[in-house]
C-alpha cells in the first residue's frame, strides 16, 4: 500500500505545475500548425513521417477494419487523404502527447499499450455515439478523436511521476472491480487521474475545453460539466458502455435516459448504439497491436 508521505509527495508534485513533464515538441508543433494552407499540410505530414511511432499508428489505424477503408495503405499521405487531414492531425497530437510519458518502463499492472487500447477504443465509441447526435450539436470528429485519446492521459502522467504508485493503483483496480474508480483512487493515492490529467493540460496550456474533459469525465463531477459541453458526456457515456477495455474504469453508475437525451439521442436508438459500440470495441481490441 502507499504510505502517507508518498501520497503527500504525489499531491505536491501534481499541484506544482512546473514539476509536471513538458509537452513533447512534436505535439506542440502539431498543435500550432494551421491546415488551411498547403505549407501547413506539408509541414504536418513531414512531422508525422519523421516520427516512426506516430506514422505506424496512423497507418495501422487507417488499415484497421473499424475505419472501413477497402484497400491497404502504406504511406502517411495516403492515410491523411482517406481519413482527412484534421482527423490525422488530432490522432497524431494524441499519440505525440503520450510519447515522452510512455518512456517510463511499464509496470507489472500498468502498461502504456493498455492505455492506448483503452483510449483509441473510447475515441471509436465516442465517434459512434456522436453519429447519432443532431448535426447542430455534434462535436467535430477531429475533436472527438483528440479528446478520446487524451481523456485518460492522467494515468500516463501518474506513471511518469511515480511508477510504483501507478502500479499499486492499477493492482487495486483489478482487486476491486466493482468499486467506482474515483473511490479506489482517492483511497489508494489521495488523488485521481482526472485531477492529474487536468493539471497536465493546464501546464501544457491546452484549451479549457480539454482541461474540462480531462478533469470532469467521471461521476460525480461529470454532472457539473456536461450541460452545455457534450464532449464530457460523450467520454462519460463511452466509458460506461465499455468500462474494461485496456484499463479497468468502473464508474459505479448505470446509464440514465437523460444522458442520451442531453445529446439529442432518441432513447429508442440506444440499444442499437450500444451494440455497435461494443462491436467496435471488440474490433479495436483485436487489431490494436497494428496501431
Amino acid at each position: 500500500m502507499i504510505d502517507e508521505s508518498t501520497r503527500l509527495r504525489l499531491k505536491q508534485a501534481v499541484a506544482n505545475l512546473d514539476s509536471l513533464p513538458a509537452m513533447p515538441a512534436t505535439a506542440r508543433k502539431l498543435l500550432a500548425l494551421p491546415l488551411n494552407t498547403e505549407e501547413g499540410e506539408a509541414q504536418m505530414l513531414k512531422l508525422i513521417e519523421q516520427d516512426p511511432q506516430i506514422s505506424a499508428k496512423i497507418i495501422g489505424l487507417a488499415n484497421s477494419p473499424v475505419m472501413g477503408i477497402p484497400r491497404k495503405l502504406g504511406k502517411v499521405s495516403d492515410a491523411a487523404m482517406l481519413l482527412g487531414l484534421t482527423r490525422v492531425k488530432s490522432v497524431a497530437i494524441g499519440i505525440a502527447s503520450m510519447s515522452n510519458l510512455s518512456e517510463t518502463p511499464e509496470g507489472k499492472y500498468f502498461k502504456p499499450q493498455d492505455l492506448w487500447l483503452h483510449s483509441i477504443t473510447i475515441a471509436m465509441v465516442m465517434r459512434a455515439i456522436a453519429q447519432a447526435m443532431p448535426r447542430n450539436i455534434r462535436p467535430d470528429e477531429d475533436q472527438i478523436f483528440l479528446m478520446g485519446l487524451l481523456h485518460d492521459i492522467g494515468f500516463m502522467a501518474l506513471h511518469h511521476i511515480d511508477a510504483t504508485a501507478s502500479d499499486e493503483l492499477h493492482l487495486q483496480l483489478l482487486l476491486q472491480p466493482g468499486r467506482p474508480i474515483m473511490d479506489v483512487e482517492l483511497e489508494t493515492l489521495g488523488i485521481t487521474h482526472c485531477y492529474i490529467g487536468a493539471q497536465l493540460a493546464r501546464h501544457w496550456h491546452l484549451p479549457e475545453e480539454i482541461v474540462t474533459v480531462l478533469g470532469y469525465h467521471h461521476p460525480p463531477y461529470v454532472e457539473e460539466a456536461a450541460p452545455g459541453n457534450p464532449m464530457v458526456r460523450l467520454v462519460s457515456l463511452s466509458e460506461k458502455i465499455v468500462p474494461n477495455f485496456g484499463v479497468a474504469e468502473h464508474t459505479g453508475d448505470e446509464i440514465q435516459e437523460y444522458e442520451w437525451v442531453e445529446l439529442g439521442i432518441n432513447p429508442a436508438d440506444v440499444e442499437d448504439i450500444c451494440a455497435q459500440a461494443n462491436e467496435l470495441a471488440v474490433q479495436t481490441a483485436q487489431f490494436s497491436g497494428a496501431f
